[in-house]
């Protein structure tokens, strides 16, 4: 999850085009949260996992120009 998020914060800062590698860096990590949720046997770990998901819909909502 890391990785990805250090790549979304270099195209972010970029001055090429955005879209396409930001929506499939978003389902990369929404698939990483998925996995996260679905394996947790801790409910604060699960609740998190919620919570990144929630970010992810609004960071694909902001940049999905």
């Amino acid at each position: 999850m890391d990785s990805h998020l250090k790549e979304v914060e270099r195209i972010i800062e970029s001055n090429g085009q955005k879209g396409r590698r930001l929506d499939f860096l978003m389902q990369e990590l929404n698939r990483e949260a998925n996995t996260l949720s679905s394996k947790s046997i801790v409910v604060g770990t699960t609740l998190g996992a919620v919570e990144l998901k929630v970010l992810i819909k609004q960071m694909r909502s902001k940049y999905r120009t």
